[in-house]
């Protein structure tokens, strides 16, 4: 039987019904000689601040395999110039197809060089986000769960006269249980009168997504040093969990209840610990959660953003 990859890599031998209506000798002549309509002055000069590309797919090839990530490019054009030349970004991203990348920051920051090649502007910016998969072992039966992990990326590049000053957003995302602590503290008077082991008292829990956002100017984080600041102190979810893996993980969340305030700040505390020596005291640090609620109609949001140098001085 024959291999199939899914991907076509020579057309030209699928598609012998199109022909070409001229000549490639005859396009050329015609590219040298026909003016190149974005090297035009506009009819009204006045600088874009972004212009480009967006709902574009891009596929990464990073240790965890070919991943598919939603991409935005764009450039800034000066007042002088009518365009950009768009196919020259899809060109840049074509020639990275294929091409091995430690991580997305990494892959957006040469997309980004590339672009600034090929364009008249002096900012380009490339904005990525997508999951890539991740194995966890359960607590009690230590068996693979295959589960995911949010992740995006800002990239934005600067032309300087010493060279290209980068600066990042690196965000990583990840779905873990609460459980309600005022609900707690009334049953412990309820209950009062009864009998009680040293089990959590009862409270519901609902299902969150809590993300970390880091930006910072020439040094970026790492995804795995966002990734343990949310699991070192939340109670992350799992897609597989055997039933003595389940009581594990509610037992802990019900020992350990929390607010959505309580869940921003402590990300942010972890956060600080973990960046204190690396990144500038100015790194803005960014957390928010959205708690699904379980006995309530609304869901419940949080959103914290503060610098790494106020964190380091609560802490």
């Amino acid at each position: 039987m024959e291999k199939r990859s899914g991907l076509v890599h020579e057309p030209e031998k699928t598609r012998t019904h199109l022909k070409t209506g001229f000549s490639k000798e005859k396009h050329q002549r015609v590219l040298q000689e026909s003016e190149d309509v974005p090297e035009n002055p506009p009819t009204f000069s006045l600088p874009i601040n972004e212009v480009g590309i967006s709902e574009k797919t891009l596929w990464i090839k990073l240790p965890q395999g070919l991943i598919p990530f939603k991409g935005e490019i764009s450039v800034d054009l000066p007042g002088n110039y009518k365009g950009i030349h768009m196919s020259r970004m899809e060109q840049a991203i074509s020639q990275l197809y294929l091409h091995p990348f430690a991580d997305i920051a990494e892959y957006a920051v040469t997309l980004g060089d590339q672009i600034l090649k090929g364009q008249r502007a002096r900012k380009a910016r490339i904005k990525l986000e997508g999951e890539i998969p991740q194995l966890l072992k359960t607590p009690v039966s230590l068996v693979n769960s295959t589960d995911s992990v949010l992740i995006h990326c800002t990239a934005t590049l600067f032309k300087e006269k010493d060279g290209i000053e980068k600066s990042y957003c690196m965000g990583t995302g990840v779905y873990h249980i609460t459980a309600c602590p005022c609900t707690q503290v009334y049953n412990r008077k309820l209950f009062d009168d009864c009998t009680r082991s040293t089990a959590p008292y009862p409270t519901h829990s609902q299902r969150c997504i809590t993300w970390i956002e880091v930006e910072s100017i020439g040094i970026r984080p790492a995804f795995s040093q966002l990734y343990r600041c949310l699991s070192s102190c939340l109670h992350l979810s799992q897609d597989l969990l055997k039933r003595p893996d389940e009581a594990e993980l509610v037992w802990l969340c019900h020992s350990n209840p929390q607010f959505a305030e309580d869940v921003v700040r402590m990300v942010a505390q972890q956060a600080g610990m973990a960046f204190r020596k690396e990144l500038h005291p100015d790194s803005v640090i960014r957390v928010r959660t959205t708690s699904y609620e379980s006995i309530h109609r609304h869901n419940v949001t949080c959103r914290l953003e503060t610098t790494l140098g106020q964190i380091i001085k609560a802490l």
